[in-house]
């Protein structure tokens, strides 16, 4: 479980196929980090295979790699970093799983007064999924939905802060983006199509 509060981005510094998957090394600020502890990179929940002082390795496997763009991913790529919610930590986001439900491509970006409006494309299943002022996550950040401009369209509204403490200052038309639905809204809809 996370909160989609963004505690540090990495750098990643190799990937390489093995018997575990895609293996991913990442640069970080990380200097206490445990075998098997969960990260969210970018938003996708993974176990910390091996680690040492600043650095990590993960590995996504095929069913992973089909539901995120980690299959993307090269040498140099910056990820949004969270380990996993403490008992007795501040919940300052929202609850996040770090199970992506969608990939979303990245419609614009335009400066607005004192932020940045970011409008995603998603899929039509996920886009059931949006509440206007609801929360998101959007490769591991917590965010608000702003507006819902169109039937499969979702609207981002960036500050500051955001910009600069994660990977969204570089975002740019045509990227790819995780996306998590609030854990709520998913739960209400299951229960609605049993009924």
């Amino acid at each position: 479980m996370f909160t989609g509060l963004i505690e540090a981005v990495g750098t990643i510094t190799d990937v390489v196929t093995t018997d575990a998957g895609r293996e991913l090394r990442v640069e970080c600020s990380y200097e206490d980090l445990t075998a098997g502890e969960s990260i969210a990179v970018n938003g996708a929940c993974l176990t910390v295979r091996d680690f040492g002082a600043g650095w990590f390795t993960v590995a996504a496997v095929t069913t992973t790699l089909d539901r995120t763009t980690i299959g993307d991913w090269s040498k140099g790529d910056h990820v949004n970093l969270e380990r996993a919610l403490k008992v007795g930590d501040r919940l300052g986001g929202h609850f996040v799983q770090g199970h992506v439900d969608g990939v979303a491509t990245v419609e614009s970006v335009r400066r607005h007064g004192d932020a940045v409006l970011v409008d995603l494309a998603l899929p039509p299943d996920l886009a059931e999924l949006m509440v206007q002022h609801g929360s998101v996550a959007v490769d591991g950040v917590s965010l608000t939905v702003n507006d819902l401009p169109a039937a499969s369209t979702l609207q981002l509204s960036l500050i500051d802060y955001t910009l600069h403490h994660t990977t969204f200052d570089t975002l740019v038309v045509g990227d790819r983006v995780h996306v998590e639905a609030d854990m709520l809204g998913k739960y209400v809809q299951r229960l609605l199509m049993s009924s």
